[in-house]
């Protein structure tokens, strides 16, 4: 009997064939399926923020005469009837300009540029929180199944999720940044390190990467330092999901007859968990890996203006308070585009762990 994970599994050369062309059709039809998503979202958030009228009015309505404001909307084209206004807005995102911010006057796309990389950033470090809780702890407790460590890890699990992400970072700058004083309260740097990141060539605003390029150890642990307290906020709401669904998966499949079968062959249980049981138990994880990242981009908001972490997050509250709503919509369009590409990559991985997935 052939064991999931068992090495020497070839198949056989006509089988190889025929998977890796329904492999490449799988592909195509998952990208092209990202154009109708985002044209969706991008059309949904278009109206939606039309709804309450028209952004010139939103942001600046109780400071401008009305004659002045007539002649701002007529000057930026919003008194025009509301499908030609959606028209010209679809043809300049195809050249990719998202327009102009009403309250600090930047071009959207050198927002996206600034910010976006800051988000990026929190997002990927909160992505290894959640993997590194979730799935070892996960199997963990479905090792020890209806046992005081599954009893545990379960109901560490709901608090994880259960917890207001905001109120999850407020408890964690209190006994970290306050009563310890290990890490620091807000911001991704301090001044002198991120003066030194900034001043490299072509900085990619991840400062991660650029105190790697720049050999700056001392910058590297700064950055690290300033993400820990986000990142853990972020990514155990995250974790806490992945934990529950790693545990209820491995049960399933640590019941299984090829499960079985390898222990009466002598397998250890070791590896029968960590490679035979594991590796079935991940499609589950990785079909909702897309849906979860795209709750972080939701939690990101929250998160960075808890921890002042000047990202995507932190300026749509910021633009949001201001009621500039053509900043607003040009971040939602990123982040929706965002999500979307997110969850074709989450497919290709889900269809070549399982090729069951791609019929």
């Amino acid at each position: 009997m052939v064991l999931p994970g068992d090495e020497g599994t070839a198949p056989s050369a006509p089988t190889r064939k025929k998977g890796l062309g329904g492999l490449g059709r799988y592909i195509l039809i998952r990208f092209l399926l990202i154009i109708p998503t985002v044209f969706i979202l991008v059309t949904m958030v278009f109206f939606l923020m039309r709804v309450t009228g028209d952004p010139i009015t939103a942001a600046m309505g109780g400071r401008l005469t009305p004659a002045q404001l007539a002649e701002r909307i007529a000057a930026a084209g919003y008194d025009r009837p509301l499908p030609v206004q959606y028209v010209e807005y679809l043809g300049q995102l195809l050249t990719g300009n998202f327009g102009t911010t009403l309250s600090d006057n930047r071009p959207v796309t050198e927002v996206l540029a600034t910010y976006g990389a800051a988000t990026l950033e929190l997002v990927f470090f909160s992505v290894i929180v959640a993997l590194v809780v979730g799935i070892p702890l996960g199997m963990v407790a479905a090792k020890f199944r209806d046992r005081w460590p599954d009893a545990f890890l379960r109901i560490a699990a709901i608090l994880f999720y259960a917890t207001p992400v905001f109120f999850a970072g407020l408890l964690l700058k209190l006994v970290f940044s306050v009563w310890l004083d290990w890490l620091p309260t807000n911001g991704r740097l301090t001044i002198s390190n991120q003066l030194a990141l900034d001043g490299l060539q072509a900085p990619t605003g991840i400062y991660f990467l650029d105190a790697l390029r720049s050999g700056n150890m001392a910058a590297l642990g700064d950055v690290l330092e300033h993400a820990a307290l986000p990142a853990l906020a972020l990514g155990l709401l995250t974790g806490g999901v992945f934990l529950r669904l790693v545990r209820t998966n491995m049960i399933g499949t640590l019941g299984r007859e090829f499960v079985e079968a390898g222990r009466s062959r002598g397998v250890s249980e070791y590896r029968l968990t960590t490679r035979h049981a594991f590796r079935p138990a991940l499609i589950p994880i990785i079909t909702v890996m897309g849906m979860q990242i795209a709750m972080m981009m939701g939690g990101a908001v929250l998160t960075e203006t808890t921890f002042e972490w000047k990202g995507l997050g932190f300026q749509l509250a910021e633009y949001l308070a201001a009621r500039d709503f053509v900043a607003v919509q040009g971040i939602v369009v990123i982040l929706a585009v965002i999500v979307a590409v997110t969850n074709f990559l989450v497919d290709i991985v889900a269809a070549l762990i399982d090729p069951r997935v791609r019929y």
